[in-house]
């Protein structure tokens, strides 16, 4: 035997000969089953998970994996644990076994699919060319696991989706999966933690405690308090907050917050989100946001509304968020940052600032780096915010996670938006139910914050919307097309103030452009921005006029909510004006014109107040009417799981099958400052990349495959150090195709020659 008495079987190594430091089995499975019923107690999963605590490492009492240890060849050490769940627990025991046996490469199928590459579970649990375990488990860890009557209170609370209950059973096994894999990975940093110098262990970083929700409330009622409720516009503010915040102790489930833009709805979800948890014993608000920019300009309000906490209390996390440089600062700073920057694996915070993409397709992932966080959205108050942005294709499937979160997983779910989508029960198939509003009337609000004026002017060329464009000083026009805004943006760009935007400008790029439309604003000076819908996600800025080709009523709305913000003019002279292009070139794609159709029909009937509740749930009804419930889900991913049993999940499936955005994309760096010059050749030297590839995030660009395939072939894009990362890191060589006006020009035939070196 591998242990020969030495101490018994080892579930880690120090590598050091007299085997001093090393971890047992008995001491690592217990561990880990105690955070894990830790971290799944808050759903009241904490026995099932333990008992995969317990398990999941127990092919390590093998001969032939305690040879692994001290350099023998790789060993299956997961599958042994999966095959006594499900011997031991029966159905329960294969939910329990997809996490265990994926704890390292992930969840698998339960049977075969087409679309999946792991060894499906069905077949690993026949425990073919697995090593013989050794009897030393039976005497350690047998006697810790709880038999299955443990788990009924917990499964007997369980209320199945009834428009696919297998779904449930699926949502169970990620959540369990996540519980087990945070565990695991917080036991294994532990011990490895204490080889490392003191300056880089992790544990001291994790275990600083972060303030507390009543903390953070009282902070935001002091800043709140500094407001002056001193126009109109303040003053329905402060009436929209009371009354949210009134509604704060109603039993936890589904509410909206439907407040037109401009009605503080930010401040007042966040108001509501606390004072609700902190009522109910929920431990954090997540905000889930549709755009990057909208993430940061959000949790920036957060970090100001939290003063001297908002640095450690406010997760922001995103593909493009950089934590700011400490160097030199005082260790107690250093080690709040740490804390943060350890967040971000699974979500240990009390304020999360997220993109609906991180949020969703986590979960429906199978990977355990993306579930690992899982856990931690379980007794949570989730704020969904612009919930009519989730892709048609995905919207019943995420509507059904909602739903699991809310009826099983004590979270509660704030679906906060201009334009509330009809997404109730029974006109939207497995939609929600019991819905509480947190305004109290959100008819009469539209009214009172009425800004603008819209009308349809029909049909335009070019000439005609540069000269809609030339009739105000300050006026913006959002269109539906790259190659249309930079067109228009020509037509206009001799008259003042002449301002392009789009999304082939790195986000540190549009962010300097926006600073600069912002101040042309406020000092009154000619200002004509052209955009594509990017404006329309939440940026904070002010036009009296705004030109929107079509588009759905939604995206109108979004458009009209940069248009008289704050009222500072008057509505009759605030207009946002709809407009057909008549060149084909600048159409649409497919989906879209259909939501322009749409809008077109519910504008012909609520001309008098096209943005009003009524207009928009009519315009919502009426759209995913005509989608059909096939075309909301659109990849198939609850007729996917079908009538599946325990033994059949898709877990893989669902993953490789769920995806918020369809296109391929590739990621182009671009050398715009000095920063990020000096970040591209710091990747050739660094020994840990993640870092610096984080400070490059905003200096990213997203372009199609094909436009990236023409770019590499001139050369015009290359890879950074392609003998240590291949193609990982591509960086733009070619500065003629990035300009301050257009960003990103991959279509211009005239490629010049790029340098022969990469930075």
């Amino acid at each position: 035997m591998a242990d020969g008495g030495r101490g018994g079987f080892l579930a880690h190594s120090s590598q050091d000969p007299d085997r001093v430091g090393h971890q047992t089995m008995l001491e690592h499975a217990t561990n880990v089953a105690d955070l894990a019923r830790d971290n799944a107690r808050h759903f009241g999963g904490g026995e099932m998970a333990a008992a995969a605590g317990y398990l999941h490492d127990l092919g390590k009492y093998t001969d032939a994996f305690q040879q692994r240890l001290f350099g023998g060849k790789k060993v299956d050490h997961a599958t042994r644990g999966a095959m006594v769940a499900r011997d031991r627990y029966g159905p329960l025991g294969w939910l329990l076994a997809y996490g265990i046996a994926g704890h390292h490469a992930g969840l698998a199928n339960g049977s075969i699919q087409e679309d999946a590459e792991r060894t499906p579970l069905g077949q690993r649990l026949k425990g073919e060319g697995l090593p013989p375990l050794e009897g030393a488990w039976e005497q350690e860890i047998m006697p810790l696991l709880a038999n299955a009557q443990a788990f009924g209170p917990f499964i007997g609370k369980l209320t199945v989706d009834p428009t696919c209950p297998a779904f449930s059973q699926a949502f169970l096994v990620r959540m369990l999966f996540s519980a087990l894999v945070d565990a695991d990975y917080i036991d294994t940093e532990r011990y490895y933690d204490q080889f490392e110098l003191p300056e880089v262990r992790k544990a001291a970083s994790r275990q600083r405690p972060m303030p507390g929700l009543d903390v953070l409330r009282t902070q935001l009622d002091r800043y709140l308090g500094s407001f002056a409720s001193d126009s109109e516009v303040n003053l329905l503010r402060a009436r929209i907050l009371e009354h949210a915040r009134a509604q704060a102790r109603l039993a936890p489930g589904i509410f909206s917050l439907n407040v037109p833009t401009g009605g503080g709805k930010t401040l007042t979800s966040l108001a509501f989100a606390l004072d609700h948890a902190i009522a109910h014993g929920q431990r954090r608000a997540i905000f889930v946001i549709p755009f990057t920019s909208i993430v940061e300009q959000n949790a920036a309000v957060f970090r100001r509304a939290m003063g001297p906490y908002g640095e450690e209390a406010v997760l922001e996390h995103h593909s493009a968020f950089i934590l700011p440089s400490l160097k030199g600062a005082d260790a107690d700073r250093f080690q709040a940052q740490e804390k943060l920057r350890l967040a971000m694996e699974n979500w240990d915070a009390p304020i999360i600032v997220t993109t609906a993409v991180q949020f969703f397709e986590s979960l429906f992932a199978s990977k355990p780096g993306q579930c690992r966080k899982l856990h931690n959205i379980a007794n949570s108050v989730v704020i969904l915010d612009e919930a009519q942005t989730i892709p048609l294709k995905v919207l019943r499937p995420a509507v059904a996670a909602l739903n699991e979160l809310s009826r099983n997983y004590r979270s509660s779910i704030v679906l906060c938006t201009a334009t509330q989508p009809a997404l109730e029960a029974p006109e939207f198939k497995g939609g929600f139910t019991n819905v509480r509003p947190l305004v109290a009337d959100a008819e009469a609000l539209a009214r009172q914050l009425e800004r603008v004026r819209v009308r349809h002017i029909g049909m335009l060329d070019d000439e005609e919307i540069a000269a809609q464009m030339l009739e105000r000083d300050q006026v913006l026009c959002i269109v539906n097309n790259r190659r249309h805004a930079r067109a228009i943006y020509e037509s206009v760009s001799r008259a003042g103030g002449a301002v392009h935007l789009s999304t082939l400008m790195c986000a540190r790029h549009r962010s300097r452009v926006l600073e600069g439309v912002r101040e042309r604003l406020k000092a009154g000076e000619p200002c004509r921005v052209v955009s594509t819908s990017l404006i329309e996600a939440g940026v904070d800025v002010s036009f009296p006029r705004v030109l929107r080709a079509e588009a759905g009523l939604d995206s109108i709305a979004q458009a009209a909510g940069r248009c008289n913000r704050n009222k500072e003019w008057k509505v009759a002279d605030s207009e946002v004006r709809v407009f057909a292009t008549s060149n084909p070139d600048w159409q649409p794609p497919v989906e879209l014109r259909q939501f322009a159709q749409v809008a077109q029909e519910i504008l012909r009937h609520h001309g008098d107040d096209p943005l009003g509740p009524a207009a928009i749930r009519a315009y919502f009804e009426h759209l995913y009417w005509q989608q059909g419930d096939n075309a909301l889900d659109g990849h198939a991913i609850l007729a996917l799981l079908g009538g599946s049993r325990p033994e059949s999940l898709p877990m893989e499936s669902m993953d490789r099958r769920f995806h918020m955005i369809e296109s391929v994309q590739k990621t182009v760096m671009i050398p715009w400052d000095e920063d990020a010059e000096q970040a591209i050749r710091a990747l050739s030297y660094v020994d840990r990349v993640g870092g610096t590839a984080r400070r490059l995030q905003p200096y990213t660009v997203q372009i199609p495959e094909r436009a990236f395939r023409e770019l590499l072939k001139s050369g015009a894009v290359q890879p950074v150090s392609p003998e240590k990362f291949g193609d990982q890191f591509m960086v733009l060589m070619n500065p003629d195709l990035y300009s301050d006006a257009y960003g990103l020009s991959w279509d211009d035939p005239n490629f010049m020659e790029a340098a022969s070196t990469v930075i």
